[in-house]
């Protein structure tokens, strides 16, 4: 009878031991992370999202590891510029675990150690540059930042991804000037472009003025050039003229010669007479000579006819 009321006893016992080892086999392990495996306290492998088989009693669960990328956030620090400069800085850094294993036992406390470690190298980057620097080359502090702290981080199996500075913030005496910095290289900046406008109006009313200068000279030459052209001409008339007197009084003709004298006797009275500052005219004149040689004029143009 004692045997026979411990036997459901003892069966009780045996499944409940196969379940519990069932529940020891089994492992889920859920999207996104990764478990390492400790057998008697040593280091074995990693399971990977889905259902896993262990050895029960004696595998058992070392660290549940974030394979996803993670957003940690840096603090704010008061960090010293080259220039002297007392700004606050405070960043984000992006990162993601490659390998389980080191992550898991390479380093204690990750993440602490991740934000402590791109503190101390943002302290490093923008207390080596001046102000200026820190606020004009954001994307230059970012790559340096990514490249030393994901160098520093690849031992614990650690892919730095990204590494923002998220605000630089000097002291408000220090931003007023600025401020009124700016103020000023605009204002000269305003003032440099009219002056260049001013300049640039005044060389081209001097390039108009030396065109007028030019068009002009050109215009007065082609004056004296036509009329020392009609000079020439009346010149060569006149020379004409004289050759054909010349002639006629070689020939014996004296009418020819009353009608010369005449002929500049009459011009050289209107050019006295046509003066502006003459208004009368005396002229002590043989009314005679005159008459005479007017009477030559006709007689030499009566013999022209016939």
């Amino acid at each position: 009878m004692e045997l026979l009321d411990g036997f459901p006893v003892a069966v009780v016992v045996f499944v409940i031991l196969v379940i519990v080892a069932l529940f020891s086999t089994l492992k889920t392990v859920p999207q996104g992370y990764h478990w390492t495996i400790e057998r008697f306290g040593r280091y074995t492998r990693t399971l990977t999202p889905g259902l896993n088989f262990v050895v029960p009693f004696v595998d058992r669960v070392g660290r549940k590891i974030n394979m996803m990328e993670q957003v940690l956030d840096i603090p704010s620090q008061e960090v010293i510029s080259k220039d002297n400069a007392n700004v606050s800085i405070d960043a984000v850094c992006f990162v993601q675990v490659i390998d389980a294993r080191r992550a898991a036992y390479e380093v204690n406390y990750l993440e602490q150690a991740i934000i402590n470690l791109t503190m101390t190298n943002i302290r490093t980057v923008l207390g080596s540059m001046e102000l200026d620097e820190m606020l004009s080359q954001r994307d230059n502090i970012n790559g340096r930042l990514l490249s030393i702290v994901d160098e520093a981080t690849n031992p614990w199996g650690i892919k730095v991804t990204r590494i923002e500075i998220r605000d630089v913030r000097p002291p408000h005496e220090l931003i007023a000037a600025m401020n009124a910095q700016m103020k000023a290289e605009r204002n000269k900046r305003a003032e440099i472009l009219e002056a260049e406008g001013i300049r640039q109006a005044e060389i081209l009313r001097a390039e108009g003025e030396k065109q007028s200068r030019i068009l002009k000279a050109e215009g007065e030459r082609a004056e004296a050039f036509l009329q020392a052209e009609a000079r020439e001409r009346a010149a060569e008339a006149e020379a004409k003229a004289t050759q054909m007197v010349s002639e006629a009084i070689a020939g014996g003709n004296t009418k020819a010669i009353n009608y010369f004298i005449a002929q500049k006797y009459t011009e050289a009275l209107k050019e006295i007479g046509g003066a502006n500052n003459s208004k009368v005219v005396l002229m002590p004149l043989e009314a005679g000579n005159l008459i005479g040689s007017v009477a030559g004029i006709a007689e030499l143009l009566k013999g022209e006819k016939q």
